[in-house]
């Protein structure tokens, strides 16, 4: 069973900065393709940035320069450093997870194929 828990979301400001981590656990976590995505009321999910197991990343152009994933493959926690907030960034934010992916960057663009997902954290930038 594998089992995604999000935390270190919160309330900020605009330009601000919050770090989340995704602790992951029943799996081998240093095989796991993973990725951050993100909800907003009444908008679909979109990824916000995807990494390979070997370190590899991507990043949508929304989080290009604010945002980067990063894994810890001895602790196995997923991290997002956002810096640079602005208030479009509110949403409730998931960590998923995969036992492999052909493109990191397919898996992106379509958070369907994920097939292990965390409760979500919620961020919420104020202007």
């Amino acid at each position: 069973q594998v089992e995604l828990v999000e935390s270190g979301g919160g309330s900020v400001q605009a330009g601000g900065s919050l770090r989340l981590s995704c602790v992951i656990s029943g799996g081998i976590f240093s095989n796991f393709c993973m990725g951050w995505f993100r909800q907003a009321p009444g908008k679909e999910r979109e990824g916000v940035a995807t990494i390979s197991p070997a370190g590899a990343t991507r990043t949508a152009d929304s989080a290009k320069g604010r945002f980067a994933i990063s894994r810890d493959n001895i602790k196995e926690i997923l991290y997002l450093q956002m810096n640079s907030l602005k208030p479009e960034d509110t949403a409730m934010y998931y960590c998923a997870a995969r036992s492999w992916c052909a493109s990191i960057q397919q898996a992106l663009q379509s958070p369907t194929i994920f097939n292990y997902w965390g409760q979500g954290t919620q961020v919420t930038v104020s202007s």
